[in-house]
C-alpha cells in the first residue's frame, strides 16, 4: 500500500496535512537518537530534526507524549519545553504525538531496579544506566511509576534549548549579527535594535541550521515558568465542562457498543442466548468475544440494555472462589520455596529475637479496584485504509501491537490517538478494553465504533491491586527499637501484568516489598523478606503499587515497637533515619502538625513515613472521637521532590494522594464470592466523601539532588498514619484494612 492510501498519521500533530514552513526538534540522552516518528509522512515544507517541538506558520506545537490522566502531565511537559524555548504560556499548543519508540520512558525501568533510591553506589548507578538502555532499545513508551517528571526534566529542557539555539542561529544568519547579540522572548528572536523576528518566520531558515550537540540550559534563577505557580493548560476546559475525554469521542456514522464478559476472571464461556437482545430496538449486531459478547447498537443506552438481555452460561473462575480462600492461598506462601527476595538483611535478626519478640503481629490488606470515574472506553474504526484507534491509554505502543495481532494489519496501518483520561490510577496500563473495541470494529468494517463499559463491567473486570499479608516481629532494648523482622506475601504484579503484555520479567518482584525493604532506617537487626504467592486473581499496578500496602505493614509494626519501647514516634524515627532528605520531611511534618503539643480530650495524632518512587514522605493524621464515630480532623504531609516545578499542581497532587490513601483505608475493599467481586458500583465500594475529608496541609521540600514525581508518594503513608492515630486515640491496634470493619467513622 502506498503512502497515499494510509491513514495520515501526521494529522496528530497539527490537525492538517498542509503545514508550511515548519521544523521539529528534540533531544535524546543516548548517542544514537531515534529518527523523528513521522519523518517519511510529513509534508516537505516541514523538516523533522527531532521529535518534541514543531513550528509552522500558525505557531508552536509542543509534543507531550506522556499520557494525561488528570495529573497535569501535559502542562508540566509543556512547561519544561516552553521554559527553554521562550514561548508565551498562553499561546502554547500541545499534542501527545504518535506512539513511537522515540518517546521511550528512560526512567521507568531504571527506577525499577532492585536498589534503594538512597543507594548511590556504582552498582546501583550501572543498574539504572542499564535500565535506561533497556527502555530505549525496547521503545517503552509508558506513563506510570511517577516517572513523567524524572524522565522529562532534562530531555524536554534540552529539546526546547536546542530549538531556541537553532532559531537564534537562523536569525543571526539573516541579520548578519553575532548570535550572542540576540535574545529570545515570547516566541521571537530579538535583535539589538529591538527588531523581533517571530519563530514562525524563522522556521524555514532554522531547519537548515545544523542541530547543536551541546546547548546551555537556563539557570533556574532565570526561570519565568518553572518553579512558579502556573495555570494548567486544561484548567479552563475542565472548569467549564468543555474538556473532552475518550468517552466523548464522536465520528459521523458512529455506532455505539458495550460488552459483557464472564465476571469470574479467567472463567470460560459455555454459551449464550442473544435472541432477545438481537430483536431489541437499535441493535445492529451481537458479537461473540473471548469470555462473553459485545452489542453494537445505534446508541450506548440501547447497547447496554441489549447486553443485559443476553442470557449467559458462565463457567467457574480460574482462581479460588472466595475472599477467605484467596487469603488462604497467600498465607500458604510463607515457605522457603516461595521466598522471592530478601533485599534487607542487616545485623543478626535470628539472634536478636532468640530470647523472644516484644511484638508479634500479622497485618492484611485487601484487593482494591482502580475505579476511575471514566469507565473503560475506546473508539475503533477499521477501513480498507487501515485501523484508527482513539483511547485513553498509558501504553500506546503495546495497544498497537495488540491491534496488529487481532487484525493482521501491519503496524504502519494502525493509528492510535492517545486521549486525555478521566482517571486511571494504573488501570489504563492494560489494553484489554482497546482489544475489545478493535474486535467490535472488525465485525462492522467501515463503521466507526465507540465501546463503553458499564460501571458494573468496569468494577468486576478490573485487574485489582493484590491482597497481601505481612507477618512481623520485633524487639526493643533500652527504650529503642533494636530489631524488626517483616515478611510479606503477595501475588506478583510484575508477573501478572507484564505477562499480559507479552513480557517475561526476570528475578525477584520488588513490588512485593517496595516501601518496606528500602527504608533508610538504622535498625541494628533489620530484615525484610518477600514471598511470592500463587497467581490467582489477575492483578496489576495500583496507585503507588506495592508501597500502598507495604507502608501500612512496615509503619504499623514500627509504631507498635516504638510504643513498646516507650519512645516518641517522631523522635525515634528521626533517631533511626540515616537519610538527610527523609529527616527533613519528618522534621517538617512535625513542625506543621505541632507534634507533641496538647490536644483536646478524645483527639490524637498518628505519624507514618515512607520512601517510595525516590520520594521521602511523612504524614501526620489527627483524629477526634465524636458521638457519631471517629472523625479525621486534619492531615499533614511533607515530601521532598528535589525541585518543585509547579507549586500549585504539586499541592493538588499531594492532597489528592492523601485523600486517595485515607479514603481507601477507611472503607474500600474488593471481596469475592462465587469467584467474582461482590462490589459492582460505588454504593458498595465507597470513596471518601467531601464531608469526611479532613483539612489537608502539604509542604514540598527541595533538599534532594534528583527531580522526582509526586503522583504516588503521598499515598503509602496515609493509611498507617490513620491507623496509628486510631491507636493513639483509642488504644486499639487495627492490623487489617479497611479500617471501618473495626472502627466507626463519622
Amino acid at each position: 500500500m502506498g503512502k497515499g492510501a494510509k491513514i495520515a498519521r501526521r494529522t496528530f500533530l497539527l490537525g492538517t496535512a498542509t503545514v508550511a514552513g515548519g521544523f521539529a526538534v528534540g533531544w535524546y540522552s543516548l548517542e544514537q537518537p531515534y529518527a523523528f516518528p513521522l519523518a517519511d509522512e510529513l509534508p516537505r515544507a516541514i523538516t523533522p530534526l527531532t521529535a518534541y517541538v514543531l513550528i509552522d506558520a500558525r505557531g508552536v506545537t509542543l509534543i507531550t507524549p506522556r499520557a494525561e490522566m488528570g495529573q497535569g502531565a501535559t502542562s508540566v511537559q509543556a512547561a519544561l519545553l516552553a521554559e527553554e524555548l521562550d514561548v508565551a504560556w498562553d499561546e502554547i499548543r500541545t499534542d501527545p504525538g504518535p506512539p513511537a519508540p522515540a518517546y521511550y520512558n528512560a526512567a521507568i525501568v531504571a527506577e525499577g531496579m532492585p536498589f534503594a533510591a538512597t543507594d548511590d553506589g556504582w552498582q546501583a548507578g550501572v543498574a539504572r544506566g542499564f535500565g535506561k538502555t533497556v527502555s530505549k532499545l525496547m521503545g517503552l513508551q509508558i506513563t506510570g511509576g511517577s516517572s513523567t517528571v524524572p524522565d522529562a526534566y532534562d530531555r524536554l529542557r534540552q529539546a526546547g534549548a536546542t530549538a531556541r539555539a537553532m532559531l537564534v542561529a537562523a536569525a543571526a544568519n539573516r541579520l548578519g549579527v553575532a548570535e550572542d547579540q540576540l535574545t529570545t522572548r515570547a516566541g521571537a528572536v530579538i535583535a539589538p535594535d529591538g527588531t523581533a523576528l517571530p519563530y514562525t518566520e524563522l522556521a524555514p531558515y532554522a531547519r537548515r541550521v545544523p542541530r547543536p550537540r551541546n546547548v546551555a540550559l537556563k539557570d533556574p534563577a532565570d526561570w519565568r515558568l518553572l518553579g512558579k505557580p502556573m495555570q494548567r493548560l486544561d484548567i479552563v476546559a475542565k472548569s467549564t465542562g468543555a474538556a473532552r475525554y475518550g468517552i466523548d469521542e464522536w465520528a459521523k456514522g458512529m455506532l455505539h457498543a458495550t460488552v459483557r464478559t464472564n465476571p469470574r476472571r479467567g472463567g470460560e464461556l459455555n454459551g449464550f442466548d442473544a435472541s432477545t437482545a438481537e430483536a431489541m430496538r437499535g441493535v445492529v449486531k451481537v458479537v461473540p468475544l473471548p469470555g462473553g459478547a459485545g452489542v453494537i447498537a445505534d446508541n450506548t443506552w440501547r447497547a447496554m440494555q441489549a447486553a443485559q438481555a443476553i442470557e449467559f452460561d458462565w463457567g467457574p473462575a480460574a482462581h479460588p472462589a472466595t475472599t477467605q480462600a484467596l487469603f488462604d492461598s497467600i498465607a500458604g506462601a510463607f515457605t522457603d520455596d516461595a521466598q522471592d527476595s530478601r533485599l534487607k538483611d542487616d545485623g543478626d535478626v535470628e539472634q536478636a529475637l532468640a530470647q523472644g519478640a516484644d511484638i508479634t503481629a500479622e497485618y492484611r490488606v485487601p484487593f482494591l479496584a482502580h475505579a476511575p470515574l471514566e469507565p473503560m472506553t475506546a473508539f475503533a474504526w477499521l477501513t480498507d485504509r487501515g485501523l484508527e484507534i482513539r483511547a485513553g491509554t498509558q501504553i500506546p505502543r503495546f495497544a498497537i501491537d495488540t491491534a496488529a495481532e487481532l487484525t493482521g494489519l501491519p503496524k504502519d496501518r494502525i493509528v492510535l490517538s492517545a486521549l486525555p483520561m478521566g482517571g486511571s490510577f494504573g488501570r489504563r496500563l492494560e489494553d484489554d478494553f482497546i482489544a475489545q473495541a478493535v474486535l467490535l470494529a472488525r465485525a462492522v468494517p467501515g463503521r466507526p465504533v465507540k465501546m463503553t463499559w458499564t460501571r458494573e463491567e468496569d468494577m468486576t473486570h478490573d485487574f485489582p491491586r493484590p491482597a497481601a499479608i505481612a507477618r512481623g516481629q520485633g524487639r526493643v532494648e533500652g527504650g529503642r527499637v533494636a530489631a524488626l523482622d517483616l515478611s510479606i506475601a503477595a501475588p506478583s504484579v510484575s508477573a501478572s501484568q507484564m505477562g499480559r503484555l507479552g513480557l517475561n520479567p526476570l528475578g525477584a518482584d520488588t513490588a512485593i516489598v517496595n516501601g518496606a525493604w528500602d527504608q533508610p532506617l538504622a535498625i541494628p537487626h533489620y530484615r525484610v523478606t518477600g514471598y511470592r504467592a500463587p497467581e490467582t486473581v489477575p492483578v496489576s499496578s495500583w496507585r503507588s503499587v506495592g508501597a500502598s500496602g507495604n507502608a501500612f505493614f512496615h509503619e504499623c509494626l514500627l509504631d507498635e515497637l516504638i510504643h513498646a519501647a516507650g519512645a516518641d514516634p517522631l523522635e525515634e524515627r528521626l533517631r533511626l533515619c540515616t537519610h538527610a532528605p527523609s529527616r527533613a520531611v519528618l522534621e517538617a511534618v512535625g513542625e506543621m502538625s505541632n507534634w507533641g503539643s496538647p490536644l483536646p480530650e478524645g483527639a490524637a495524632r498518628g505519624l507514618a513515613y515512607c520512601l517510595s518512587f525516590g520520594v521521602p514522605c511523612a504524614e501526620v493524621v489527627e483524629v477526634r472521637q465524636t458521638p457519631r464515630g471517629l472523625r479525621i480532623e486534619r492531615a499533614f504531609a511533607a515530601a521532598d521532590v528535589g525541585r518543585v516545578l509547579d507549586p500549585v499542581n504539586i499541592e493538588n497532587q499531594m492532597q489528592g494522594g492523601v485523600i486517595w490513601g485515607l479514603g481507601h483505608a477507611i472503607g474500600a475493599a474488593l471481596t469475592y464470592a462465587d469467584g467474582r467481586p461482590e462490589q459492582e458500583n460505588f454504593d458498595t465500594y465507597p470513596a471518601m466523601r467531601i464531608t469526611e475529608c479532613p483539612e489537608i496541609t502539604v509542604r514540598a521540600l527541595e533538599t534532594g539532588d534528583t527531580v522526582r514525581g509526586i503522583g504516588e508518594p503521598t499515598v503509602p503513608p496515609a493509611a498507617p498514619a490513620l491507623a496509628n492515630a486510631i491507636f493513639a486515640a483509642t488504644g486499639q491496634r487495627i492490623r487489617q484494612m479497611p479500617l471501618d470493619r473495626e472502627v466507626r467513622f463519622a
